[in-house]
């Protein structure tokens, strides 16, 4: 660059009218400035010991809305009302709104649909022109007209005595934006001139966790420029710059610059300074800086990693073995951010294959036992992330990572961290090994314990958890015993989607017991999850379905239970022609439990159950042929529903079932095909369609059920066959 800042034409006007003031007035005002910015903070430090709240916070104005609408409308009246677009002279910020509309249409494309609120953009905020602002305010303005127009060393004076001002206030910090600081700073970054770019980063990194600074870094373009400085050979630059982009990535189209400008490869080649070091007391002044570099990197490749493109573009750039040889130091500073990377990293498959491989989940478990409670909470994270693979909840407990995880519940003050272990615990869980530890190490009645007083991100956690573990007659007994029915069943009265999922498997993992299923029934559980199957999420109706299902066979008098529900049947009849299988499994599966009782599959027929089953008969979903095959199989013991099967066409399909792989569904379908072979031309169906020679090979089958189930079926049809071809001769 020819100078040292870029200056616009006002700004050029504002430096040769500074020029004209002598040198002297000038070293006095800047010394003036600096002196006034050490007393504000002694001043601030005296008042901040318990009059914080005397600090006025700035409003939003709409001052500048009501001129800019003013100016439209003017400008509208004198076009003869026609709307054209403003010349870029008129309203500058007209061409960034259209450039930003345009981008954030391809960043639903290529970023993640996952990322969370953080990721929107907060309304800009402006000072009011007539507000009652403090000191600092019109200092640090004064300080910003110095950057503008003195010379190198006045700048950085100015640099100097902005930063010794409380720059995480948020009246500093829109103090330096509302005169025009941002450019300025931004600026100043493209000097050649290191103690600039190291004072204006300094400034930036502090003021960049103001989410409306943030925003305004990204508008003024200063990403790629902080990008380009992670090349520069000074660490300390490299860090500073490094740090703010960490600060600036925390929303979608933030991220998408860092990677689109090459940020993403960038701050992985950070990653490798900090390979083989010494331990922290050992670390010379050189390492150290090493060690600060590779920090940085790790921190802002953390918030980069919000978004599956940036994902991605971390694993393609090598960024995996890096954070795992990271991992095996003992810098906890540096560990944060590594492990944070890795826990947001873990979210993808191709992730979790390539952790395994790295062999990250030992040192992630060493770490559970740090006394560091971010660190703790970030490695239970990833272990959650990472323990959706079977093989990766085997090495959580070959490393000894299920007892820190249970001895961490105990501690419940830290509501993020707890959270993240019973998180892991529940993914963990879905192991019978691991429940099996987790039975030894007494977690199950501290879990129960966890059902109340808890946030509900806590309480997903605790009774998906409870869920996987009631899976098991032990640990049922167990939750009994504590007294863990009450709390379960007062959790179905909800409105959190997730929680309603786990609480229902739990309630009906619980239901399995007689003694439990009496709790629940006396606690009026069964009708709160038979109101569930209304729900409007698919997942709740699913799961609610799946419950009733050990409550009906377990209950004392299920037939009189279920009549009632008003409305009860119909609305379980009806929930079949949803269009989500897991929906229909799981209600198929309800009928079948249902059906059992001869006044209540009266009712369902009369609600036409047989012609609904039998629309779902051509399936290729095992789960669900599974259970509509059990649920055809009970209809089939009223009235002619027999018949009503065949003549719905529902014969023919079933029959296909029996070329399938799983043995249930050859279990299930061949006791189905039993009933329906009671009618002649069911048989005479199941005859032209194959049925004989793969129930042939079923006879053989070590299930007996199966077995029966197939010889029935043949001798109905083969009885059949011997009384046509006597009726024939006769």
């Amino acid at each position: 660059k020819s100078g040292l800042v870029r200056f616009s034409e006002e700004q050029q006007k504002e430096k040769d009218q500074l020029n004209e003031v002598p040198k002297e007035e000038e070293a006095a005002a800047l010394h003036k400035a600096s002196n006034a910015s050490h007393r504000s903070n002694l001043e601030k430090n005296q008042i901040n010991l318990g009059k914080n709240q005397m600090t006025k916070r700035l409003e939003p104005s709409l001052n500048w809305k009501t001129t800019v609408d003013a100016k439209e409308d003017n400008l509208e009246e004198k076009r003869g009302g026609r709307l054209e677009k403003p010349r870029p002279s008129i309203l500058p910020g007209r061409a960034q709104l259209i450039r930003r509309s345009i981008e954030k249409a391809e960043e639903v494309i290529s970023e993640s649909s996952s990322e969370s609120e953080e990721d929107e953009e907060p309304p800009d905020h402006r000072q009011e022109a007539n507000a009652d602002l403090p000191s600092e305010y019109w200092q640090i303005q004064k300080l910003v007209k110095y950057l503008k127009g003195g010379n190198q060393t006045a700048t950085v004076i100015a640099l100097c005595s902005m930063k010794d001002f409380n720059l995480a206030q948020e009246t500093c910090q829109l103090a330096i934006r509302d005169v025009g600081g941002l450019e300025v700073l931004i600026n100043l970054l493209e000097t050649d001139e290191v103690k600039c770019q190291i004072g204006s980063l300094k400034i930036l990194k502090e003021i960049s966790h103001n989410p409306q600074i943030r925003r305004n870094i990204v508008d003024l373009g200063g990403l790629p420029i902080m990008v380009n400085i992670l090349d520069s050979p000074h660490k300390s630059l490299k860090c500073l710059a490094a740090e703010t982009i960490a600060n600036v990535a925390k929303f979608r189209r933030a991220r998408q610059a860092v990677r689109r400008h090459g940020g993403i490869t960038k701050l992985v080649a950070l990653l490798d300074c900090g390979q083989n070091l010494p331990e922290p007391a050992y670390l010379s002044l050189y390492e150290t800086r090493d060690v600060e570099v590779a920090r940085c990197g790790a921190l802002a490749l953390w918030s980069c990693s919000k978004s599956y493109a940036n994902k991605e573009a971390i694993r393609k750039a090598g960024g995996i073995p890096l954070l795992a040889r990271l991992l095996k130091t003992s810098h906890q500073d540096m560990l944060i951010p590594v492990v944070g990377t890795l826990q947001e990293c873990a979210s993808e498959e191709n992730y979790r294959a390539a952790i395994k491989a790295e062999r990250i989940i030992e040192n992630l478990v060493k770490n559970l036992n740090s006394e560091n409670e971010q660190l703790q909470e970030h490695c239970a994270m990833a272990i959650y992330q990472c323990a959706e693979d079977e093989e990766t909840r085997d090495l959580v407990r070959l490393h000894g990572g299920l007892k820190p995880l249970a001895s961490l519940l105990n501690n419940t003050d830290n509501k993020e961290r707890l959270a993240a272990v019973t998180g892991a615990i529940w993914k963990c869980s879905i192991s019978k090994e691991n429940v099996i530890k987790f039975r030894e190490y007494k977690a199950i009645e501290t879990l129960v314990g966890l059902l109340t007083d808890q946030p509900e991100e806590v309480l997903v956690n605790v009774v998906g958890a409870l869920g996987e573990c009631c899976q098991e007659h032990e640990n049922r007994v167990i939750v009994r015993r504590c007294g863990g029915i009450q709390p379960l069943v007062n959790l179905l009265v909800g409105i959190n989607q997730a929680l309603l999922v786990n609480v229902t498997k739990a309630v009906g993992a619980c239901a399995v017991e007689p003694e439990s299923m009496m709790i629940i029934d006396r606690l009026d559980g069964v009708r709160l999850l038979w109101s569930l199957l209304k729900n409007p999420h698919a997942d709740v109706k699913a799961s609610a379905a799946w419950a009733l299902c050990p409550c009906i066979q377990n209950a004392k008098d299920a037939g009189e239970m279920v009549r009632s529900f008003v409305g009860g049947l119909e609305l379980v009849v009806n929930l079949l022609k949803s269009d989500n299988k897991e929906v229909l499994a799981s209600v198929c599966a309800a009928i079948t439990n249902i059906a059992k009782d001869e006044e209540n599959l009266a009712v369902i027929t009369d609600h036409g159950v047989v012609p609904l089953l039998s629309k779902l008969a051509n399936t290729n979903n095992d789960k669900l042929r599974r259970h509509l095959a059990e649920a055809i199989s009970r209809c089939c013991m009223w009235g002619r529903n027999r018949v009503a099967f065949g003549e719905h066409k529902a014969v023919a399909p079933l029959v296909r079932y029996l070329k399938s792989s799983d043995t249930n569904v050859h279990r299930a379908t061949a006791q189905a095909l039993y009933q329906l072979s009671e009618n002649a031309d069911n048989c005479i169906t199941m005859h032209e369609n194959g049925a004989v020679k793969l129930l042939l090979d079923m006879v053989g089958s070590p299930d007996q059920d199966l077995q029966e189930a197939a010889a029935g079926c043949i001798s109905n049809i083969r009885r059949l066959a011997l009384a046509t071809e006597k009726a024939r001769y006769t």
